[in-house]
């Protein structure tokens, strides 16, 4: 009997597909607790629909991704902090005041957790970091830490 799974079922398959199990597992199991659906026309119209929904997503996705890698490399994002002894700054700079930055000055929208950086800035000077977008696509930038001038 071939059903189309409705939700993860251990040892069978993954939401969405389409396998292949005894009459009696698919009667008795699956399709009284609502696990799985017999794979007739309708549902399988409806498989097709939702591969191709899943596709067209992963396309677009891929391609705002690429476009945002290319606004965004090589690019230096500029912030500014306030300096203690030494040329050092209070506290660090973090990803998240570069993804706020970068949303600022450029206009792309940036998951804090998907900017790597190499180490720590708790120092003004310019540092070397990574986005990363959907799919491996990455961009390089850097940020410029800058003293705040105190007026």
């Amino acid at each position: 009997m071939k059903v189309v799974l409705l939700q993860d079922v251990k040892s069978i398959g993954k939401k969405g597909e389409l396998v292949n199990v005894s009459d009696g597992y698919g009667r008795n199991f699956l399709l009284p607790k609502k696990l799985a659906k017999e794979a007739n026309a309708q549902a399988m119209n409806e498989l097709k629909n939702a591969e191709a929904a899943k596709q067209y997503k992963i396309k677009t996705e891929t391609e705002q991704a690429q476009k945002n890698a290319e606004a965004l490399s090589g690019k230096t994002v500029k912030i500014y902090a306030k300096a203690g002894q030494a040329g050092k700054i209070f506290g660090s700079v973090t990803a998240k005041e570069i993804a706020e930055e970068t949303a600022k000055q450029f206009g792309v929208e940036v998951d804090k957790r998907k900017i790597a950086l190499d180490a720590d800035i708790k120092a003004f000077g310019t540092y070397p970091f990574e986005v990363k977008f959907y799919g491996g696509i990455t961009a390089a930038m850097n940020v410029a830490v800058c003293e705040k001038s105190e007026k």
